[in-house]
């Protein structure tokens, strides 16, 4: 082989990145016919399918350029820290000032009351400055949610194509960039979100852009029903696990557990459950609280649960829940369970009620209905609905791209009302949608996709009604 050959054959191999075992050369000292001088053949067999290292490596930069503004994200969040503990105390001292002022109104005139108007206004300014660089890091990190997004489609299309092993350097920086920002929102949903666990409020008033996770665990996209999401009520040292089960089908067979983030990412659980013979579940309105799932059974048509810590199996039958409605964007959803700030939930239809929904407060302790409150939203009407604070909310589709939360019943005052609060989807359908108590979000499984929402609440007036216990 001529020295111009060899260059061009290895020139054509690093170019192609061909993808696949490469067959090299055969060594041999023929004779030429002409009685040339020796030579060795060199044979390569490249497969006709070529490896798109172009989009490899701008996955590789993009990841590099993400890590990047991250760690200038969690400076302005290190900032926000700083900034906020200085307002706090400036907002401190204006109201031991006007305190003063009320108490001893003669003691000031009106060059005093000006100046105290000017530092309110000053300090009213530096907070609408602050809270446009928070709504700017917010905006910042939707953008990166679709970038990583887009990024995780790519190199699940390259490992199905091609060999993982070569994908696995850059699925590492992936990874490292989801990680990042979760980190990130956590910070952020720390330092303005201080009322994890408090009702004191009127209700929701915002939902975020979808932050899509990944694609589940078992990367297939075939797995359209099933549920994702954290224990409402976390045993200790449990707070940071995840939970995922996920079906071809309606239905429940399996549960995996992730002790934090990162392990689902990875898709490494810690324990791996198969409901035994006889309870496997259908419907997709499962939840896991106080390490217990709770889900529907048929037979008999029922709300069951299984402790994972004993390994215990019950049962219950509600004789008038009826299993003939169900929401509209999967079948078998007749028992939809639901934990928020004031324990457990479950909801359901009756033929009685013309398949309006009923919900039902569930004592946790012997597994048996408390309270029922009748509303007057159909059912089969309603795409999913979750409970906050005692609260039912209750979703429709809107178009092929959005939802609307449209309806509520407060079970404190069992007044119910019509509202509009849009947001977006991921994929068209879904099958499973719960509010978390632990973090104030919504986790949705989307068309086989780990997706959530941050929610925003209307904080001006106080709750009537404390929740019943703090949060582990």
């Amino acid at each position: 082989m001529t020295m111009i050959s060899t260059l061009y054959f290895f020139t054509l191999l690093s170019s192609t990145m061909a993808w696949g075992r490469v067959g090299l050369w055969s060594e041999g000292s023929p004779k030429n016919g002409t009685g040339g001088e020796d030579r060795c053949t060199c044979d390569a067999f490249l497969p006709s399918s070529v490896f798109p290292i172009r989009e490899l490596v701008e996955v590789e930069i993009k990841a590099q350029e993400i890590s990047h503004q991250l760690d200038l994200e969690m400076g302005k969040l290190e900032d926000y820290e700083i900034k906020i503990t200085a307002y706090a105390e400036k907002i401190i001292k204006l109201t031991e000032k006007i305190e003063k002022i009320e108490k001893n109104p003669d003691d000031y005139n009106e060059a005093d009351l000006e100046e105290l108007k000017v530092e309110i206004k000053q300090v009213e300014a530096l907070i609408k400055e602050l809270q446009i660089s928070i709504n700017s890091s917010t905006t910042i990190f939707g953008s990166m949610r679709i970038e990583i997004t887009s990024m995780e489609q790519v190199l699940i299309r390259l490992e199905k194509t091609y060999d993982k092993n070569v994908v696995l350097k850059t699925r590492r920086e992936y990874i490292k960039v989801q990680l990042q920002l979760e980190e990130c929102e956590r910070r952020h949903q720390e330092i303005f979100n201080p009322n994890i666990g408090s009702c004191a409020h009127t209700g929701i008033i915002r939902v975020s852009k979808p932050y899509v996770t990944q694609l589940n665990a078992h990367l297939s996209a075939s797995q359209i029903f099933g549920g994702w999401g954290k224990d409402s009520k976390p045993l200790p040292d449990r707070e940071s696990m995840y939970w995922y089960s996920g079906h071809t089908s309606a239905s429940i067979v399996d549960i995996r557990f992730y002790t934090n983030y990162k392990n689902l990412i990875l898709r490494n659980p810690f324990q791996h459950n198969t409901l035994k013979n006889g309870w496997a579940g259908t419907g997709n309105n499962f939840i896991i609280r106080d390490n217990t799932l709770y889900y529907q059974i048929n037979n008999p048509f029922s709300m069951a649960k299984v402790n994972f810590t004993d390994m215990t199996y019950t049962y219950r039958v509600i004789s008038k829940a009826s299993p003939n409605f169900s929401y509209s964007h999967s079948p078998s959803q007749n028992f939809d369970f639901a934990a928020d700030e004031t324990g457990l939930w479950v909801t359901y239809a009756t033929e009685e009620s013309g398949g309006r929904m009923v919900i039902a407060r569930i004592h946790e302790a012997s597994f048996g209905v408390e309270e029922e409150w009748q509303t007057s939203v159909y059912k089969p009407g309603v795409s999913n609905a979750f409970m906050v604070c005692g609260v039912l909310y209750a979703v429709r589709t809107i178009d092929m791209q959005h939802e609307e939360i449209f309806y509520k019943y407060d079970t404190k005052t069992k007044q119910e009302s019509y509202i509009s609060v849009p947001f977006e989807r991921f994929q068209e359908k879904y099958s499973n949608l719960d509010y978390n108590p632990t973090d104030q979000k919504l986790y949705m499984y989307n068309g086989g996709y780990y997706v959530n929402y941050h929610l925003w609440f209307n904080h001006t007036t106080k709750a009537t009604v404390s929740p019943p216990y703090a949060l582990t």
